[in-house]
């Protein structure tokens, strides 16, 4: 799939990734972009198209599918981390709460626009994930099981899909420059080097996207004698 006139749905595109990609859309041609948003008025990059769009709400993926039925690319960039761990009193609450926006929600809108995409002649959809996909580190217990589970659901969705044309794409980051991860002290990749790299290996037809050297010294660590999963090894008592 070639980005260049393309017609692109992004979603939490107010902000962080989502807006790079947005950006990064417009530099490569897109046709159109759909930048959505829960309040559209947060939308300030000129060229997009703001949509009103509540991950979590039904009726607001039914009218987005609805508004947009000449997308060829979806995004699901959207995603909440309320760095919870998993043994923390408040771990159920924050998991169903990150569920809902980083795979019931993923997954509704896919399944809303896979029909659109079909019709359209098959075009893409990206899930953002992370290299928590792979790992659960503190402070981010609930949200790395949440990304592990829409890894999964991303999968999923490629070998359903692909009988209609759909390419699946999942994208792994580590740390980004964003709001998400103010405050904390490590390296972080800018928005704007994924975003291009994102588009990049669409347009090269690949079905995951590792997009800084933290994912991929990860992805290349799970096959190890010891799994970099497993974190370091204990003592023996």
């Amino acid at each position: 799939m070639i980005i260049k006139d393309s017609v692109i749905l992004v979603t939490g595109a107010n902000r962080g990734l989502g807006l790079a990609i947005a950006a990064a859309a417009l530099r490569a041609g897109a046709r159109k972009v759909y930048a959505g948003s829960r309040d559209p008025s947060a939308i300030k990059l000129e060229g997009v198209e703001p949509l009103k769009i509540d991950v979590t709400s039904a009726e607001d993926i039914q009218a987005a599918a609805l508004a947009c039925p000449d997308v060829t690319l979806l995004i699901n960039n959207a995603g909440i981390d309320l760095g919870c761990g998993v043994t923390s009193p408040d771990a159920t609450a924050s998991l169903r709460a990150e569920f809902e926006v980083n795979v019931l929600a993923p997954l509704e809108l896919s399944r809303a626009f896979a029909p659109i995409l079909a019709r359209n002649g098959g075009g893409a959809l990206v899930n953002i994930l992370s290299v928590l996909s792979w790992l659960n580190a503190p402070p981010h217990g609930t949200y790395s099981v949440t990304k592990a589970a829409a890894w999964s659901m991303t999968n999923g969705l490629r070998n359903e899909l692909g009988a209609q044309g759909t390419r699946v794409v999942g994208v792994h980051v580590g740390y980004m420059d964003t709001d998400m991860t103010a405050g904390i002290d490590v390296a972080k990749a800018s928005p704007a080097a994924v975003a291009e790299t994102i588009f990049a290996a669409i347009d090269a037809g690949a079905d995951e996207v590792l997009a800084d050297e933290t994912s991929r010294y990860v992805k290349a660590g799970l096959s190890a004698e010891r799994g970099v999963y497993l974190g370091e090894p204990r003592s023996r008592l």
